[in-house]
């Protein structure tokens, strides 16, 4: 796999014949709806059973085999070179795939019915995990229902692990005084952990992935022992048990967001952390990339000191965001749209596509009918390379997607260039 960015004058068939494959690999790999429809700065991704390098100067195999990440005797053996002295300036060599890291894959879903489980068949083999969201808890200890039986009956010949989510979002938001009706009565609370324990169970789910948000801060210590015995409870039952953190940068991290989610003690007492590193570019804010890389960087930089790496699953976004400017607070939310959507923006406006550096995601404004200025913040294959970059740096357990319903069709050839998806 390599990643082209259109340039001026660019045509697919240009494009194909310079990587040496055809129009219809290239279609195919990033279902592009128009052929003949590209986008300067848009990015491809281009299938390749190998990849090229040209000698340099001065140049070493050793060198060319640590730029990426393969040895010295498997470039040998790929490009038939007997003497590894026997390199020359300009001589293009064959680089075999690197050997592959294993991680584990999540990805939340909102989509159930047809729609959703069509889905999940049709990028099963790159998940590990499938957490459809979400059995929300009642102030009695009770679940709400969620109609999840078509995704799961997909997720077992897939080999996907499916994981019971379990919120305090009421239908319209996450409600603090349902999980502090929990946390303050201990009959209430094993009822609770009874409710979940048996839908799991007859529902057929591997693990459990506990996502309350917006705790009170002073109920921080209670969520602690809530998971504790929810822990106690499940494991024995041969059930994985996991949670979603805010993204914090520090420990005393202030905000309402925040202030409940210990770090350490959801990394001491569960199987594994999902941080919910996405969503800096919020509806109701101003524009701004949904996961700046930085921003990821930063969140991870404390993570990795209080939550063991074998338990963190960075959090990646499939989206992006349509903002109409300018920018007002309580104004208009945001759009959100995937990234083919925002792909057919630019293309429909003829705007180029812009890639902003310091937060590895690329951007466009453009003008609509009624004059009104927009700016577009999304994600595409190298801005997912780019992440997917952080997990191998940072030696994490693995991923996981906000949100499966949203279609971002790079994703899938980029994660399967990069890791080699763990099954159960």
């Amino acid at each position: 796999m390599q990643i082209h960015v259109v340039q001026k004058g660019d045509t697919l068939w240009a494009v194909a014949k310079r990587y040496g494959v055809s129009v219809s690999q290239i279609v195919e790999t990033n279902q592009l709806p128009d052929p003949d429809v590209l986008v300067i700065g848009q990015a491809l991704v281009i299938p390749s059973p190998y990849r090229e390098h040209i000698v340099q100067r001065g140049e070493s195999l050793w060198v060319i085999a640590r730029t990426y990440g393969t040895s010295v005797q498997a470039i040998l053996q790929a490009n038939k070179i007997p003497n590894p002295d026997r390199i020359y300036p300009g001589q293009k060599l064959i680089i075999p795939s690197a050997k592959k890291m294993r991680k584990e894959v999540n990805a939340y879903t909102t989509q159930l019915g047809a729609g959703g489980s069509q889905t999940v068949q049709a990028v099963g083999e790159h998940l590990t995990y499938l957490s459809p969201f979400s059995h929300g808890i009642r102030n009695n200890g009770t679940l709400s229902a969620l109609d999840d039986s078509l995704l799961l009956n997909i997720a077992r010949p897939e080999r996907i692990a499916p994981l019971l989510v379990v919120t305090n979002f009421d239908g319209r938001k996450f409600n603090s005084e349902l999980a502090h009706a929990v946390f303050e009565n201990s009959s209430i609370q094993d009822t609770l952990i009874d409710n979940i324990l048996n839908t799991a169970r007859s529902k057929g789910y591997q693990g459990v992935n506990v996502d309350f948000e917006y705790v009170y801060p002073s109920d921080r210590e209670a969520y602690n022992q809530f998971l504790r015995l929810l822990a106690a409870r499940l494991r024995p039952a041969g059930l994985s048990v996991s949670s979603a953190l805010a993204p914090k940068e520090k420990a005393g991290q202030v905000g309402f967001l925040y202030e409940a989610h210990d770090y350490p003690v959801h990394g001491e007492v569960l199987d594994f952390t999902v941080l919910m590193t996405y969503e800096w570019g919020w509806a109701g804010g101003p524009p701004l990339a949904i996961a700046p890389v930085d921003a990821v960087r930063r969140v991870l930089n404390y993570a990795i000191t209080a939550i063991p790496r074998s338990k963190i699953m960075m959090g990646m976004p499939t989206y992006g965001r349509d903002w109409i400017l300018p920018y007002v607070k309580g104004g208009p939310y945001a759009k959100t749209v995937s990234p083919p959507e925002a792909v057919r923006l630019a293309a429909k406006y003829g705007v180029a596509i812009e890639y902003d550096q310091k937060s590895q995601a690329p951007f466009f404004h453009y003008r609509d009918e009624q004059s009104r200025e927009h700016e577009v913040w999304f994600e595409d294959a190298r801005s997912a390379q780019t992440k997917f970059n952080l997990v191998k740096e940072y030696n994490l357990r693995g991923v996981s997607y906000w949100v499966l319903n949203t279609p971002f069709p790079q994703l899938w050839p980029v994660q399967a260039e990069n890791f080699d998806v763990v099954k159960f």
